[in-house]
């Protein structure tokens, strides 16, 4: 066969126009051939060294079996240099006529870019000191039928990347090392939060109601016990429930459900953290934070300065981190005459400040709310905790105890959007039922009653928080689009 590069195409074909379907009906005839000398062309297990492992105990003349699917082949007559990957490292591996047998060496020929292969042979560096496996046997392992994506240019449609997650984590390598550093940062909060005395729950996900945060469910029907049910939109109730029943410092890492918008920063299907503990508040759930993401920072990561985003912005996750009232926000912007203006005087005085939509029916309250909201969050780039907000905002929570119009409560706002609140929760049974009243108003079957009654059973004081694991993740890796860190994001139907 001709000598061919993969740094002109991923394919073992000249250089020329053809659909798909040719490359594809190219591998089929490669597979018979294959077949043809004696080579299963799907084949079976394969006893070998992870390719990570070999590199990082490289030794020089040391024989050892590897395996992975072929990215890179530069045939040159009677030799031929490959690259290999195996989901922990890529690796180059040299093939030689005259260290072969005739049917093998033969057989390669047929071997094209993405199928899989096993080798076994002898470690060495080349000229230019690169680690090299010498190939004295090797087994077909794979066939690849569908033509992969160059290798130097990957997945150009962007919905490809996220349809085709596979073909992009073939080629990419920023995305797939982004996904490892997801894992991981899952694997240290376990970590972090066990070595804490934490005990890791689950609580059901299918729900008879949605109970804990104010969001459209998902519905649907449990035909077993004939009844509608929900997916959850919060774990919450039910993980009070456990320190009603003396599970004094629990966590839940899983799936929430909100049958709302799609954007670049919201899924309607995400990852949760929510923590509860015991004789703790919201002082407590903030030594949480300040201790958790220092510790991903230099576990996972390996630093606490994180650039963001395209505009050359870094995030500082060294604590401690900033603390400021939510009216002091406020002030700083609108003035600190805000909360004594009329109504419409501040009206006036937030479309000025660039709030372009404002309701007739807001009150000053909502108005505030909205100026935060739009307005100021956006500003607070380094990792704030923002206190001491409205309670009409933040019903499951107590209220602070030199104010009762305010909440002892923190969200937690990094690179201008929330990742986490953090709560004082609300453990008076009769003020919790009130809450719940405001926010249901005349649909009443919406109060948890069971939660109630659970209540009244006695909670401990305690700190709750929710983290937003895929905002935290996009932060970490320093990412703005919430698919970029989902391995399958959910699409619009495109058939």
């Amino acid at each position: 066969m001709s000598e061919e590069t993969t740094e002109k195409q991923a394919s073992n074909q000249p250089v020329r126009n053809v659909t798909s379907n040719e490359y594809r009906d190219q591998r089929i005839a490669n597979l018979k051939k294959l077949e043809e000398l004696g080579y299963d062309p799907f084949g079976r297990a394969y006893e070998r060294t992870r390719l990570s492992e070999i590199r990082a105990n490289f030794e020089e003349e040391k024989i050892v079996r590897a395996a992975g699917r072929m990215m890179t082949v530069r045939r040159m007559g009677k030799a031929a240099f490959a690259n290999i990957m195996d989901g922990t490292d890529s690796f180059q591996v040299f093939f030689k006529k005259d260290l072969l047998d005739e049917t093998a060496y033969q057989a390669f020929k047929y071997v094209d870019i993405g199928d899989f292969i096993g080798v076994e042979g002898r470690l060495f560096r080349t000229r230019t000191g690169e680690m090299t496996i010498e190939v004295h046997s090797w087994n077909f392992l794979s066939k690849a039928i569908q033509q992969p994506p160059e290798k130097f240019h990957g997945l150009q449609d962007t919905e490809d990347k996220y349809r085709k997650r596979y073909l992009d984590l073939m080629t990419n390598k920023e995305s797939r090392d982004r996904f490892i550093k997801r894992i991981r940062i899952l694997a240290e909060i376990r970590n972090f939060l066990q070595s804490r005395g934490f005990l890791e729950v689950e609580t059901p996900i299918l729900q008879g109601q949605a109970g804990g945060a104010a969001a459209k469910p998902f519905f649907t029907h449990y035909n077993a016990l004939n009844r509608d049910m929900v997916l959850r939109i919060a774990p919450e109730l039910y993980l009070k429930r456990l320190i009603v029943g003396g599970l004094d410092k629990v966590f839940e890492l899983g799936k929430d459900f909100r049958n709302e918008g799609i954007d670049r920063t919201h899924n309607p299907e995400f990852t949760v953290l929510e923590i509860y503990e015991a004789y703790g508040d919201r002082t407590s759930m903030k030594n949480i934070i300040e201790g958790l993401l220092p510790h991903l920072c230099e576990k996972v990561i390996g630093t606490m300065e994180i650039p963001y985003g395209t505009e050359g912005e870094v995030l500082n996750f060294r604590p401690p981190y900033r603390e400021v009232a939510y009216s002091d926000l406020v002030r700083e912007l609108m003035g600190d005459d805000w909360f004594s203006l009329p109504l419409e005087e501040a009206k006036v005085k937030a479309k000025e400040k660039g709030l372009d939509e404002i309701d007739p029916a807001w009150d000053h309250l909502l108005l505030t709310h909205e100026v935060y909201d739009k307005l100021i969050e956006k500003t607070l780039r380094q990792p704030t905790f923002v206190t001491r907000i409205p309670h009409q905002f933040v019903p499951l929570a107590r209220t602070c105890l030199d104010d009762p119009s305010l909440v002892d409560v923190f969200e937690f706002v990094v690179a201008g959007k929330e990742l986490c609140p953090g709560y004082t929760e609300q453990n008076n049974p009769f003020e919790q039922r009130k809450a719940f009243e405001n926010q249901a108003g005349e649909d009443t079957e919406k109060i948890d009653e069971d939660f109630i009654l659970a209540l009244e059973h006695g909670m401990p004081p305690t700190g709750g928080l929710g983290l937003g694991i895929d905002r935290l993740v996009m932060m970490l890796t320093g990412t703005e689009v919430i698919r970029d860190v989902i391995l399958f994001p959910q699409m619009k139907d495109n058939r």
